[in-house]
């Protein structure tokens, strides 16, 4: 009877979750159909990316908690067992695409995002959402090429004149894993006007932030020279300064957060910040006092950042890199807000404001990078009968501190979080690509050299004895 009753469920499909009924994957029939179909396929990628002390694993800026739509992109299933889509005569077509590769997949999402005229909007959106998750979870930088013309052309329409805020935020995102998927000198001045009226004019604040990430990828690793770094830094400044009532989103959190890690993202490139960092250091000084502990966390971090580029300045040129604020004033500052922290201000949202500040106060007080723990433990080894001794950065002989505890973990190796240029750069890469980015580390160049110079500890397993 059981075994009925499990076939009868089996054959109506009642036992189709409803996260994976959810999965985004593209329209796709083994007949002809419109581009508004959708089939979900997906992938399920390896372990989830994120450091460790001093943040919660994953999270943005080292602080944020992932939102729903993130933490869903782990979730995702690479295997497509079943698809439903309205085909254009409206009924339901159901059918098995496991047969098919992801290449193939990608090729006929690419085609749809090209067919625009006879294409639904949900249409588009099924199209751009399957294609954003494949290019997340697979290098696909060979099929993407000859098309890449075509492929850019395709996603500024949809961000320019898309018909529907989710078509703009989608296509945000599909261009941002275009550009980490086939890097161009020549992209950044064919998107940069349109990216900054859509960031200005996007009426959903989710559109303004996904500009911001896009913005910040382009002029990057889209060929933008110097000048058109300093440029888009003064953008992203003024939204800063102004609580983002520059880009039409007055006193929004997330607006200015994202402005702050699109900044230090932007600034980790840069060779010199002289220019920059008077006024920058103001905008984020008044950001420790935001209400927004993501704000606040993010202003600190590119203080952080500023006193890591006046070292390294320093240490090059051997010249001054004068700041004007004092660093024991500053962390004076920091151990403030933390103590006097809003009751308002949820547990974890304390918690992480305070593991993050910490981890910045010791950064300015011993000149090291994040999540540099002074804990530690006594340097005598007892194999040696106690005879031998160590001594740790910053350390007292005979007492070794754990020192750097933010890693990133890529399968079976830790990426060491050791500067804060390189604390933005994994920051943005896990915002942009979500569970996607241990598989493009591995295979993709241009995310490899966005971490270039990072240590590695590789992950050795041992096998216990019986």
């Amino acid at each position: 009877m059981h075994d009925l009753r499990k076939k009868a469920l089996l054959e109506s499909g009642k036992t189709v979750s409803r996260k994976a009924r959810a999965r985004p994957e593209a329209p796709r029939s083994s007949g002809t159909l419109s581009p508004g179909n959708g089939s979900p396929a997906s992938s399920r990628p390896g372990s989830r990316p994120g450091s460790r002390a001093p943040s919660t694993a994953g999270s943005r800026a080292g602080s944020r908690v992932p939102s729903e739509d993130e933490a869903s992109d782990y979730e995702y299933d690479d295997a497509m067992t079943m698809s439903s889509a309205n085909s254009v005569s409206g009924e339901d077509v159901y059918e098995d695409d496991t047969s098919n590769t992801w290449p193939e997949r990608l090729q006929d999402r690419i085609a749809e995002l090209q067919d625009r005229k006879r294409s639904s909007v949900q249409g588009r959106e099924a199209t751009l959402k399957a294609y954003v998750h494949i290019l997340k979870h697979h290098f696909a930088q060979k099929y993407l090429e000859k098309n890449l013309p075509d492929i850019n052309a395709a996603l500024l329409r949809s961000i320019r004149s898309g018909s529907s805020d989710q078509e703009r935020l989608l296509a945000l995102k599909a261009l941002a894993v275009t550009i980490l998927t086939c890097p161009s000198d020549m992209i950044f001045d064919h998107v940069w006007s349109v990216l900054k009226v859509a960031c200005e004019d996007g009426e959903e604040d989710k559109v303004k932030v996904e500009a911001i990430n896009t913005i910040s990828i382009a002029v990057s690793l889209g060929g933008g020279s110097s000048s058109a770094a300093e440029e888009v830094l003064d953008f992203l400044l003024e939204i800063i300064e102004s609580d983002g009532q520059s880009v039409g989103a007055p006193d929004n959190g997330s607006v200015v957060a994202a402005a702050l890690q699109a900044w230090a993202f932007v600034a980790s490139y840069m060779d010199d910040l002289s220019v920059q960092r008077d006024q920058a250091m103001e905008a984020f000084m008044e950001q420790l006092d935001s209400t927004d502990s993501d704000i606040q966390i993010g202003a600190g971090v590119n203080i952080a950042l500023l006193f890591e580029a006046a070292r390294d300045y320093e240490e090059e040129t051997g010249e001054s890199f004068d700041l004007q604020y004092n660093q024991h004033r500053i962390m004076t500052r920091m151990a403030e807000i933390v103590r006097d922290s809003s009751k308002a201000v949820s547990k974890l949202d304390r918690r992480q404001l305070k593991a993050n500040f910490q981890s910045i106060i010791t950064s300015l007080e011993r000149g090291l990078g994040p999540g540099y723990s002074t804990a530690g433990r006594s340097a005598a080894n007892p194999h040696t009968g106690g005879s031998r001794m160590e001594k740790s950065v910053g350390g007292e002989e005979g007492f070794v501190e754990f020192g750097y505890r933010q890693k990133l973990r890529i399968h079976n190796q830790f990426v060491i979080i050791d500067t804060w240029s390189l604390h933005a750069r994994v920051e943005t890469l896990k915002t942009v690509l979500g569970g996607g980015l241990a598989t493009q580390y591995i295979e993709n160049p241009a995310v490899k050299e966005v971490l270039e110079g990072a240590d590695v500890e590789f992950i050795v397993r041992t096998t216990r004895r019986r």
